[in-house]
């Protein structure tokens, strides 16, 4: 009997914990629209990510972000790698630069 009593007060604990955090009331709501929705979308789980807001990015846009990460870092590197060349070309010319100035 005891153990019954210690596992009730866990859940009441818990609960009580939901309902501060705003868990439950938005778990309502959302199912509520759920409910009222006209056309039942074919997953229900897709719908109370989506509301929720705990809906992960697409998958093609995850893809497509990828890919462009991949090329801004070619970029990147192709920018370094002219400005590597760029410094020395200009560390060559500024000696010759300085021996022309009449003094």
């Amino acid at each position: 009997m005891a153990n019954y009593k210690a596992a009730d007060s866990k859940r009441e604990q818990f609960r009580r914990y939901l309902e501060k955090a705003g868990v439950l009331d938005t778990l309502t709501k959302v199912l509520v629209e759920l409910y009222e929705e006209p056309e039942k979308p074919n997953n229900a789980l897709d719908f109370l990510k989506h509301h929720i807001g705990a809906a992960g990015p697409e998958t093609s846009d995850v893809e497509a972000l990828r890919l462009e990460i991949t090329e801004l870092k070619q970029k990147y590197e192709a920018v370094l790698e002219e400005n590597k060349e760029l410094k020395a070309k200009l560390a060559q010319l500024e000696p010759h630069t300085d021996e022309k100035r009449p003094e």
